[in-house]
């Protein structure tokens, strides 16, 4: 599957729950829901994925986590908060290198338009 096949479902299932359920749930009520919906549609998913951190000498095995792995290949940040902050993206971003993938969505469930909410980050992407 192309990651922007992978996307396109993500961003699409995470509109249809916005659809539904609206904002103003927990952060955690709309990840769960997005797991569901991504699994159903048939894409792999890893909940809370460790990310783990190397620093010459120095390794963590889980110094972060990131809320979801689509496909081996798509980290999702779930948000539900007033807007995004410079920290949301640069956290994303940090995860998409240490994990050394390509492609990151920050997913603000809060917006009135879910689509306002959505924001794609990348790391060294080359189209497939």
């Amino acid at each position: 599957m192309k990651m922007n096949d992978i996307t396109a479902a993500i961003i699409g299932a995470g509109i249809k729950i916005h659809k539904s359920l609206g904002p103003g749930l927990l952060e955690s009520a709309y990840q769960a829901c997005l797991v569901y919906e991504l699994r159903k549609s048939g894409l792999m998913v890893e909940e809370e994925k460790p990310i783990p951190l190397i620093y010459e000498d120095v390794k963590l095995d889980c110094g972060f986590r990131a809320d979801l792995l689509v496909e081996h290949s798509v980290i999702v940040e779930c948000k539900a908060k007033d807007k995004f902050h410079p920290i949301d993206e640069a956290q994303l971003l940090s995860h998409l290198r240490l994990l050394d993938l390509q492609v990151g969505l920050l997913m603000n469930f809060h917006e009135m338009i879910l689509k306002d909410g959505i924001k794609r980050i990348v790391n060294n992407y080359q189209d497939d």
